[in-house]
């Protein structure tokens, strides 16, 4: 932390406070302005045809009869834009093939819900209806559904010049692995599957464009995580200049990181707009949404770990291998869940002999993407059940292995590569026990096992990669640039515009970066207005993901706000005629310290910066804006998540009865919007692990394209969760915070794992699956579990 960061700290009133959210007001109202609220005169509405095969040859497509159709304005099919140029997802990394995906395929459909065809008409009824009367010839071809399967000889083959269906094949081997391997007591061993999921915010995906032909400029509203980025790559694709194109972001009904990519239909429907010279709009539906939109954190994993007979950590290694679905998600690849569970191997434990190997097949599925916590959750699960397996086989304390290979306090480079900044990692472990009565518990839960019940008690500590900058992303193996921007200005009157490269979605952005700049100016919170989401109005910005918002867009905003906080401070020091060294901005008042009738309202002091002539320092500028960026270097918090569970073991339901959140994010910017961060998160976490599964049949069909097949966690499965803190500063940030957004659902699934395990000790069970149904129960306790 800088001088100045410490210098805010003296003087905080709101960076560290409960402050309400302050963009709250207008949802509450029903003012809230979403992508399907935009209504244009003689908007178009388009539909898809997508495609019912898995893997399909494209013989040929008729449409006269959607043209036919009263109402159809148009049907466009990839040979009608086959001069467009397609999305092509890479990476620079030699490991890494590039994948090419055409806006609308023109020779095969490679999964079951791919948009082949897009009928325009003058309403969504009316081009549904002529969806119905396009006809296809297909011919089928085999599909290949199982990512392992996808990699062996003979399978079927999604793209030819990606004839292995592999993306990438990465290994990365540190210090002497299989030494360790070899001198170790115990070796344990875990394969695991995780299910695919979805983000399935409450909005789902949308696109609006408007052409105006007087100016040449095109709007696009989209219900994105990055307008910017959009922008950036929208732009070539219908041949107009960035310059041209604004891209916005209204009110977001919730991202996860699932808007966090480039989807075909944010280019389609531009393109479309730009050659009809008509608004024209597309509102995904749920079904689509689940069919096509973007799935996650589907993997096959194994690892292994060496350990001596005292409970010392050897060695580790693992295998993960992504289901990339049909494509690589645009621009993060496939390799968004293997890469990022492997580079987390180790963790918080102290080992350096390390190897893992990743693969990212593609199969006739939808494309999988980030959400919330990408793979770093179905990798934390692999690791902290196999920590919990080689407890019993040590007949070692779960909680006593885990603090006795524990990393300390202080910064440490982990053996693939993570410069962790410093944390509490064996502090909240510790914390957990006693939020818990880890003692009182042992003792309840053998009371409860001689009345035939049975509780357990799971551990899920972890640290989690935050705030992505440019470090950041290339230590998880993505070589990219991710700084962002932001313009303070603070008004003739004393009034504040935070201009950010950020886009909300929930996160409650808007109050943190009020809270940071009122502090840093000294003005009252509700005379600072945030504006984000919008390309033109916006600062350039990468965007809301990675849990990246409070370190990147904060820190830039701080940065921004001292420029203009040393403009007022010369400004007022000349008109109290002191040095600007001794002036302090609180609470919206200029004063010299130890002085306090010598004093004058920080919105006159603004006003001579404006209109002051010769009362404003003669060698400053009129200008009352800075515009600043922030590009993070390596950020990770770390804590914990603990439960307690009552399994059943006649109905295999599992109930969990004690949650236990323990979060170090250094210093909270709002302990109210770091708690409702993680309780949304656990929430996921818990519907990860019990709840949610999509499925496809051995054909490629989806099974869950409704949410009648796709069961969420609802209030009632989700239990009161109790929350601890502990505060480490980052010292690469300006105030010290780290990300947090994601924790809850990387960890609360392998604390529910490891719980329901411990229930069912007397059944020798062990955990090899998300989720963890009913069924799956039985199994445990029948001894009967089918391998994954």
């Amino acid at each position: 932390m800088s001088e100045n960061t410490i210098e805010t700290a003296r003087l905080s009133k709101y960076v560290g406070a409960r402050v309400a959210r302050v963009e709250d007001r207008k949802y509450l109202m029903g003012r809230g302005q979403y992508v399907d609220d935009i209504d244009l005169r003689g908007m178009l509405h388009v539909a898809f045809v997508r495609s019912p095969h898995a893997h399909a040859l494209i013989r040929s497509i008729d449409a006269s009869a959607a043209k036919a159709l009263d109402g159809v304005v148009a049907v466009f099919t990839g040979e009608d834009i086959a001069d467009v140029p397609p999305l092509v997802t890479a990476l620079a990394r030699e490991e890494v093939k590039a994948v090419t995906h055409r806006l609308l395929p023109t020779d095969k459909a490679r999964f079951v819900g791919e948009a082949i065809v897009a009928v325009v008409a003058h309403s969504r009824a009316i081009a549904e209806d002529g969806c119905e009367l396009v006809d296809i010839e297909w011919q089928p071809l085999p599909a290949v559904v199982d990512p392992e399967a996808a990699m062996q000889p003979g399978a079927p083959v999604l793209h030819d010049d990606v004839p292995d269906n592999n993306i990438a094949h990465i290994e990365m081997d540190r210090g002497d692995v299989e030494g360790a391997f070899a001198a170790a007591d115990v070796v344990v061993t875990k394969r695991f599957r995780s299910a695919r999921v979805i983000g399935a915010p409450l909005e789902t995906r949308g696109v609006v464009a408007d052409y105006d032909v007087g100016t040449g400029h095109l709007t696009v509203w989209s219900s994105t995580q990055m307008p910017h980025f959009v922008r950036t790559m929208i732009a070539p694709t219908i041949g107009m200049s960035e310059g041209s194109v604004q891209v916005i972001a209204p009110d977001v009904g919730g991202g996860f990181g699932l808007k966090a990519h480039i989807f075909v239909e944010e280019a389609l429907i531009p393109l479309f707009c730009h050659r009809l010279m008509k608004p024209v709009k597309w509102i995904e539906d749920r079904i689509e949404h689940n069919l096509a939109s973007a799935h996650s954190k589907g993997m096959v994993m194994e690892a292994s770990i060496a350990a001596s007979q005292d409970g010392k950590i050897l060695g580790m290694k693992g295998h993960y291998i992504g289901d990339s679905g049909a494509y690589s998600v645009y621009p993060w690849t496939a390799l968004i869940d293997p890469l990022p569970a492997a580079s987390l191997l180790p963790s918080i434990y102290d080992v350096q002999n390390v190897k893992f190997v990743v693969d990212a097949p593609m199969t006739n599925k939808c494309q999988t993407s980030a959400y919330r916590g990408v793979g770093f959750t179905s990798g934390h699960s692999l690791r902290e059940t196999l920590i919990d397996d080689l407890s019993r086989k040590l007949d070692m304390d779960p909680v006593e292995l885990r603090l006795k290979n524990c990393i300390s306090g202080e910064p440490y480079l982990s053996a693939t590569g993570l410069q962790y900044d410093g944390g509490s990692y064996s502090e909240c472990i510790v914390k957990a026990q006693e939020m818990l009565d880890y003692d009182g518990f042992r003792k309840r839960q053998a009371e409860a096992r001689e009345q035939g019940r049975y509780i357990g008690i799971g551990f899920s500590p972890y640290v989690e990669p935050c705030g992505w900058g440019s470090k950041g992303a290339q230590a998880i193996g993505f070589p990219a640039q991710f700084y962002d921007t932001v313009s303070v200005t603070m008004d003739p009157d004393g009034s504040v515009i935070v201009s950010s490269g950020s886009s909300s979605h929930g996160q409650g952005i808007f109050t943190t970066l009020a809270q940071i700049v009122a502090d840093r100016l000294g003005v009252k919170i509700e005379n600072v207005r945030v504006v984000d989401g919008d390309s033109t109005k916006a600062s350039y910005g990468f965007g809301t993901f990675a849990s990246r918002s409070a370190v990147v867009h904060g820190s830039a905003t701080f940065r921004a706000g001292t420029d203009i906080r040393e403009k007022l401070l010369r400004i007022a020091g000349n008109l109290l005629e002191a040095d600007p060294a001794d002036i302090e901005l609180h609470d919206g008042q200029a004063f010299v310290k130890g002085v306090p009738e010598a004093t004058l309202p920080i919105a006159q002091v603004a006003g001579v910066a404006y209109f002051g002539g010769d009362l404003r320092p003669a060698d400053q500028e009129h200008a009352m804006t800075a515009t600043r960026h922030f590009d993070a270097e390596q950020e990770y918090s770390n804590g914990i998540v603990a439960c307690t569970v009552e399994v059943d073991v006649e109905t295999g339901a599992t109930k969990i009865l004690d949650l236990a959140a323990v979060e170090d994010c250094g210093t909270m910017l709002n302990p109210m919007i770091v708690e409702g961060q993680m309780f949304g998160a656990i929430a996921q976490g818990i519907g990860i692990a019990l709840y949610e599964s999509l499925e496809y049949s051995p054909e490629g069909q989806m099974l869950s394209a409704t949410l009648m097949d796709y069961l969420f966690p609802s209030p009632m499965e989700v239990p009161h969760i109790d929350v601890g803190h502990f505060e480490t500063p980052s010292p690469h940030t300006e105030n010290g915070q780290k990300g947090m957004g994601e924790a809850g659902t990387i960890s609360a699934p392998a604390a529910v794992f490891n719980a329901v395990a411990d229930a069912l000790s007397p059944f020798g069970a062990q955990i090899d699956r998300s989720p963890l149904r009913p069924e799956d129960v039985f199994d445990l306790v029948r001894g009967t579990v089918t391998p994954v």
